[in-house]
């Protein structure tokens, strides 16, 4: 549907609750069960601690009588909701093959069936018109269950073994599979709780890593194929602050084991053609001294903080690659972060990010001449792609935007070229240059300027009339780059803009950017995100009633503090999967995720982090405010946000709010934290959330 004939609907000043009346039903009263904690001097009530009873039927009740009301509230948008749903897949050519990855004489790849939810994962030796060999259909593996997600896979160097992880629930527990890809058959070895797999070179032994009670990666174990006795114990990473890792390096020479905090990490080595070996470390930890480990041709080349957050690049030799042999091939620099090095035998490409986007340079390490691999457009992403091969010809990469479907290149080092292998196909009349993006500035309280992405169709003129999405995530120094998405044309088409706040705690602007935004400076992430939205209306790009917020996960935190501070700014808000019971779970350690996350948001045992955590907890700070217009999303098996969260910010929401303004809250009894397994399954979601949207709008067409 192209924008311009929606023209006229989008532009009325629509009132807010147009279409959605929010006393068709009456909503659930959580009971209340109060439960006071005092904790340095100040105490608080807990009302809805009961919902943490999964299982059991008083919670299950309470679940499903939300998720009726929000069905009953949301019928009227059902015929919007098919018609966006069939949209989005007809711009999805649904029976497509990814492009093909040569590794050690076969061609691996994914294929989608149209009519089926899963890829089938398959390859084929020496070239693409050899006989297809399926290594693991989703589709199979799946029938009978309400989930089904593919942990990790490895391929034995010899191409017979191939090992893999299946979790069946959405709790992301997942369960050690090996198969014999001479026989199609699967071979009597399990282990559950599995997170990563590597194989040492003698095509027998397997590395695998295990998680604690809490979840947490904790231990590395090293197993015999065929042997169906338990593995044996290589390392364990005892500090609860640490989760652990394992890698191969590109050449196959080397496993590194990698015990990583939020702000330390220690590597240690074991040659891959002697599995047996025990684990050599490379530099002790020390606090805050965060360093990664790869090899080339004899020389571990260790990216390292040491001397500045943005990082540097050393090499030594791998014989002895202790800090007196350390030598600089790339220097500190505090404009740009050094964010990756991948190696390959006559190469090096250097992931960095300059000025809030990712940058590529290739590396001749017989020439030592570097080339940035070219971005056509000013608001872009770009990734390195799967190069599996230690010595290949060319390099690929991946290259996306608000406007560029997703694009897989080739990039020839020799002669600095990129050439286009395949660029996700967009069915229904899809134009790149139907739509126009922009990137804008917001001056934060203390005179910070926070990025501001935008996209729309280029008929869609910014005016206080106009419906705007404005979205936000800012923790983990993980960056928020613009991509691109089929299913938000179907927003962009009728008038929307889409935005995203760069705000302090992501790591688009460098390491710096993530400090200003976390433990005792996370109230910087809340304010840039107002910043941004005052900005928007300021300069009537859209108004406070046509102004929608969204975030997911850690972005559904900065979403219910920001509506806490300022339960005016906006007229509708998504939070998704939501981490809002801030407090209660950063002292509760037999959690997932917990104790590692002390490094991120504070420890909570501490006076100081406490109250600046006191000061922002969704949860915790719920007033007699008249919020927006809310719906929350969350999963009943979500092991990194647990249902309870959600669910007591909904009763504890529905309790004090004041006003008429709809509140809801809709839980996937079948799945976890990514939402719905089958892709299918996961756009109906999608059309859920953008109907609630545009009904808001008064955009029902």
């Amino acid at each position: 549907m192209r924008a311009s004939s929606l023209l006229a609907l989008w532009l009325l000043p629509v009132p807010i609750l147009a279409q959605l009346d929010p006393g068709v039903a009456v909503p659930p009263k959580a009971r209340k069960e109060p439960v006071a904690t005092t904790l340095h001097g100040d105490t608080r009530v807990d009302e809805y601690g009961w919902l943490r009873k999964k299982g059991t039927k008083e919670v299950n009740d309470y679940l499903n009588a939300e998720n009726a009301y929000t069905k009953a509230v949301m019928k009227p948008t059902e015929a919007l909701q098919k018609r966006l749903y069939d949209e989005i897949v007809g711009r999805i050519k649904e029976t497509d093959l990814d492009v093909p990855v040569f590794d050690n004489g076969f061609y691996y790849y994914s294929r989608t069936v149209k009519g089926q939810s899963y890829p089938i994962y398959c390859r084929r030796k020496g070239a693409m018109t050899a006989k297809e060999q399926v290594l693991v259909d989703l589709n199979e593996l799946g029938k009978g269950r309400k989930f089904i997600d593919l942990g990790t896979t490895a391929v034995s160097d010899d191409g017979n073994l191939l090992a893999y992880t299946i979790d069946t629930t959405g709790f992301r527990e997942y369960q050690l599979y090996i198969k014999d890809l001479r026989t199609g058959r699967l071979l009597p070895d399990r282990v559950g709780k599995v997170s990563q797999v590597e194989w040492a070179a003698d095509n027998k032994t397997l590395w695998y890593v295990t998680e604690d009670d809490a979840k947490r990666w904790n231990k590395v174990w090293r197993y015999r194929v065929g042997s169906r006795a338990k593995g044996t114990p290589v390392y364990e990473e005892k500090d609860r602050l640490y989760w652990f890792y394992i890698g191969r390096s590109r050449d196959k020479q080397y496993l590194f084991l990698t015990s990583s905090s939020a702000e330390t990490s220690e590597v240690r080595t074991i040659p891959c053609a002697s599995p047996a070996a025990s684990p050599r470390l490379v530099v002790k930890r020390r606090d805050k001294h965060e360093y990664s480990v790869d090899h080339r041709e004899g020389l571990f080349y260790i990216r390292t903080n040491d001397k500045g957050r943005n990082f540097r690049l050393v090499v030594a030799p791998a014989s002895d690659p202790s800090e007196r042999n350390w030598k600089q091939v790339i220097a500190h620099r505090d404009d740009q972060m050094l964010a990756g090095v991948d190696l390959f035998k006559r190469y090096m490409v250097v992931s960095e990010r300059r000025g809030g986007f990712p940058v590529l340079l290739v590396t001749d390490l017989t020439t030592f001449s570097t080339k940035k691999i070219a971005t056509p457009e000013k608001v872009y992403s770009i990734d390195l792609g799967a190069n599996p091969s230690y010595d290949p010809k060319s390099v690929r990469y991946a290259y996306t935007s608000y406007q560029t479907p997703n694009s897989v290149y080739d990039y020839d080092p020799a002669t600095g070229s990129s050439k286009l292998l395949k660029r996700q196909p967009v069915l229904g009349g899809f134009r790149p240059e139907d739509y126009v993006s922009e990137l804008r500035y917001a001056v934060a309280s203390d005179g910070t300027k926070v990025p501001i992405s935008l996209v729309r169709h280029r008929n869609t003129r910014l005016s206080p009339t106009t419906p705007l999405l404005l979205t936000g995530y800012g923790a983990y120094g993980a960056p928020s780059f613009p991509y691109f998405s089929t299913s938000r044309l179907s927003l962009l088409n009728r008038g929307v803009v889409y935005a995203t706040a760069h705000v302090r705690g992501g790591g688009e602007m460098g390491t710096r950017w993530h400090d200003d935004g976390k433990m005792m400076k996370k109230m910087n992430t809340f304010t840039d995100f107002i910043a941004c939205a005052d900005a928007l209306v300021g300069e009537g790009a859209t108004s406070r009633e046509r102004l929608a917020i969204e975030g997911g996960s850690a972005g559904g935190l900065l979403i219910g503090a920001v509506l806490n501070l300022r339960p005016d700014l906006c007229g509708a808000a998504i939070a998704q999967v939501p981490f809002v019971d801030l407090l209660n779970t950063m002292l509760d350690d037999s959690l997932p995720l917990t104790t590692g996350e002390w490094l991120e948001w504070g420890n909570p045992n501490k006076p100081a982090e406490y109250a600046t955590m006191r000061r922002y907890c969704p949860y915790t700070n719920v007033g007699a405010h008249e919020y927006p217009n809310l719906l929350i999303d969350t999963s009943l098996n979500d092991s990194q946000v647990m249902y309870f969260e959600p669910a007591k910010w909904t009763a504890r929401l529905r309790d004090r709010k004041r006003g008429d303004r709809v509140l809801l809250l809709r839980t996937n009894m079948d799945a976890g934290h990514g939402g719905a397994s089958g892709r299918y399954d996961a756009i109906k979601e999608t059309a859920f959330d953008y109907a609630f949207l545009l009904t808001l709008w008064g955009i029902t067409k």
